[in-house]
């Protein structure tokens, strides 16, 4: 099969991270989301990426007007019909990214493909929600997705082995690097990351360190780029929070248990940097730490 036109279903940071790449390598892009809002704003997120790959010189102006020029905003899911690609990057909730596919699938030609942009849930699960279970994959796209060169290719029980092979090049056509991930909750990335940053939460929940603390311990005693709370705040407490209930219930280990602390921040809507608070306050010049 050969993919020439991609649909993303979500403008969030990843989705428009995803679309920014496709776009960049030459892709036709359909960038969809249930809100127009969120289209025009991660149409806005796209354009200012280009241009600061710009004005790193990393790319061209040139380039970066003919990556826009590939991109087109969906006002309806129904306008991905063209799509030889789909993939789904829209909120860490299972119930809510089945009835994605299950409205999307009525829309495609028989020959496209799905693809879920998902951290941690089941890729079989996801693929028999859909019409289509052996042109199904998980691709796990890293954030920034513009920066990070690696994606995470899940296969369910039932995906074809010619679609797992259209996938891992697709992936490095975007000169991405790919790993393999058996269908176990959460994969490989996640399934070390998001336990080491609850159990930085768990330090900071029981006192052992501050927030600055933790994080400079880590980000000088073990040369993370990041520290585990700072890291925490980018990728959105809400999903941290999903990746550890989808360990938790899925391998039914006390050690995946979310932390208390984690809980109580994302049920006062402190999800991190998209919400101007988690661990740090954001809405000041810079970061001050919330506890």
């Amino acid at each position: 099969m050969n993919i020439k036109t991609v649909g993303i279903i979500g403008a969030g940071q990843m989705g428009a991270g995803i679309a920014q790449v496709c776009a960049q390598s030459g892709y036709d892009v359909i960038l969809f989301d249930a809100s127009a809002d969120a289209v025009k704003a991660g149409m806005a997120r796209i354009e200012k990426g280009l241009n600061r790959l710009v004005e790193k010189e990393a790319i061209t102006a040139a380039a970066a007007l003919d990556a826009l020029k590939k991109l087109l905003p969906a006002a309806s899911i129904s306008e991905l019909a063209p799509c030889d690609l789909v993939i789904e990057a829209a909120t860490e909730k299972e119930e809510v990214k089945n009835a994605i596919f299950r409205s999307v699938c009525e829309h495609l030609k028989p020959e496209a493909m799905l693809a879920s942009n998902t951290s941690s849930i089941s890729i079989t699960r996801l693929a028999a929600a859909s019409d289509r279970p052996g042109k199904f994959i998980g691709l796990h796209f890293m954030n920034p997705v513009p920066v990070m060169k690696l994606v995470e290719i899940i296969r369910g029980i039932a995906t074809d082995a010619d679609t797992y092979e259209i996938a891992v090049d697709f992936a490095k056509s975007l000169g991405k690097t790919t790993a393999n991930s058996e269908d176990f909750p959460a994969f490989i990335v996640n399934r070390v990351l998001i336990p080491m940053i609850n159990e930085s939460i768990y330090t900071l929940y029981e006192g052992v360190g501050t927030v600055e603390a933790i994080d400079t311990a880590l980000k000088l005693g073990a040369n993370h780029p990041m520290g585990p709370l700072e890291l925490a705040d980018f990728i959105g407490l809400d999903t941290v929070l999903a990746v550890m209930n989808v360990l938790y219930d899925g391998l039914a280990d006390s050690k995946y248990r979310p932390c208390p602390l984690l809980t109580k921040y994302v049920e006062a809507g402190w999800l991190g940097r998209k919400t101007g608070r988690g661990f740090y306050d954001y809405r000041g010049e810079k970061p001050v730490p919330t506890r």
